[in-house]
């Protein structure tokens, strides 16, 4: 059982207990549940913004602790204000440190879109997500069927919520597209060995139909990277680790923005 079967099969015993705690009803009961989401596409189209994806992660399976310190709203309103175009806030616990609180706390600081990271498998997971003030959420081809990405992607833009689908290869791309979905993510990391290869996201560009908003997502880690991600096509840039893992987040992508 690789790392990306061992998270699944973890989510699966999480969503029960969780639909055991608060059921769907509670949940169309919190505040940010009746919020229409923000729309992706304006802010990631916005000039004014650096189309980054800043995201707030705590560890990974693969790097452990990256920044154990760190304040969710502090860090958050810090990319905001450096011009990020969305945020990316990690709300699994065991393997990446998060929660839901860190996504209400974003949602509380923010007014930019704000995906909710976790691996989706169920439409309960969507529900939450709106509850908790997600814009956007994530579906991973590689764990989801391409008969549950659009079920999945119906049910939550049926909700308001925009649907970033993450792809690894042209098998899931090709696989997986659908008109339920209003991003594509290329991964540059492969989640079986979580190896990186910026090449990715460069031989999959020209098969993304421009009706989607095309992101690379992962190994990102200077401004020349983006211009040449974006001379290609992509509009959007998922970066955590490179800002995550110095002391200051905030600074790191204000710096890392003036070179854009």
């Amino acid at each position: 059982m690789n790392i990306l079967d061992q998270i699944v099969h973890r989510k699966k015993e999480e969503i029960a207990s969780a639909k055991s705690r608060v059921s769907v009803k509670e949940l169309e009961a919190y505040p940010h549940f009746s919020r229409q989401p923000l729309v992706f596409k304006d802010f990631l189209l916005d000039a004014q913004r650096s189309g980054i994806i800043a995201e707030f992660k705590r560890r990974s399976p693969s790097k452990g602790l990256i920044n154990g310190t760190a304040d969710v709203a502090a860090v958050t309103q810090a990319y905001a204000q450096a011009g990020a175009s969305a945020l990316s806030v990690l709300t699994d616990t065991d393997f990446f440190g998060g929660k839901a609180e860190d996504l209400q706390q974003a949602r509380a600081a923010n007014q930019i879109p704000i995906l909710r990271k976790d691996f989706m498998i169920d439409e309960y997971q969507i529900l939450e997500a709106k509850a908790w003030g997600a814009d956007i959420i994530l579906l991973i081809a590689s764990i989801l069927s391409p008969q549950e990405v659009a079920q999945l992607g119906s049910f939550a833009q049926n909700l308001g919520l925009n649907v970033l689908l993450e792809v690894h290869n042209l098998e899931e791309l090709q696989a997986s597209i659908c008109p339920n979905v209003n991003a594509i993510g290329v991964n540059n990391r492969n989640l079986g060995d979580f190896t990186v290869d910026i090449q990715t996201s460069f031989d999959l560009v020209s098969h993304i139909p421009d009706e989607f908003l095309k992101i690379s997502e992962s190994a990102i880690s200077n401004p020349q990277t983006i211009k040449e991600l974006q001379s290609v096509g992509y509009n959007g840039f998922l970066i955590g680790e490179n800002f995550m893992k110095t002391e200051d987040p905030g600074r790191a992508i204000s710096d890392f923005v003036k070179h854009l």
